[in-house]
């Protein structure tokens, strides 16, 4: 039989993971072991992405800002040999933001290449209300110069750079657009 912990047990752990404390001091707070804690982080972070999925629908966001932060799993690139799994080294967290309400509406986490920055943009699209004079469409020549989408008003596009779909992309070339304005 599973030991299970109690309500209050888990909900000051996902309390102390919320506001940043290690994984460890969490285990010396609660006395609850390193591996439990993980399993519950993971348990409520699928649940919040579950959510996130079901409720983050049919948005009527007004200006949305898109960006991505670097990490890393494992250790880093220079570090990573070829026996290496391909989940180790570089990844990118793909987020969207709205300027006014401050909701996040869609995020991906994966590697930095057009394919992991098309389905994020196409998941974003996906989540908002579209008027019908209004459209994101993916653009090959705008791929090219290092933006992703370009929109009928607005699109301010960030850094450019040459996109090459066989080489990862350079960590200074910017893929997605800095803002896209809906209204």
């Amino acid at each position: 039989m599973a030991n299970l912990l109690s309500k209050d047990k888990q909900i000051q752990t996902i309390a102390a993971l919320a506001e940043g404390a290690s994984i460890r001091s969490i285990e010396r707070m609660t006395n609850i072991h390193r591996d439990t804690i993980m399993r519950l982080g993971v348990k409520v972070g699928k649940g919040c992405a579950r959510l996130l999925d079901q409720k983050m629908r049919g948005l009527s966001c007004r200006r949305i800002q898109v960006d991505e932060v670097w990490s890393y799993v494992g250790k880093h690139d220079r570090f990573v040999t070829p026996e290496d799994d391909a989940d180790v080294g570089s990844v990118w967290t793909f987020c969207a933001i709205d300027s006014d309400t401050k909701i996040v509406p869609s995020y991906k986490i994966g590697k930095r290449d057009i394919e992991t920055a098309t389905a994020f943009m196409n998941d974003l699209a996906s989540r908002l209300i579209i008027e019908s004079n209004f459209r994101v469409t993916v653009s090959p020549r705008i791929r090219s110069r290092g933006n992703c989408f370009r929109c009928r008003r607005g699109l301010q596009p960030s850094r450019k750079g040459l996109l090459d779909r066989r080489r990862p992309i350079h960590s200074r070339t910017k893929i997605s657009c800095s803002r896209i304005c809906v209204a």
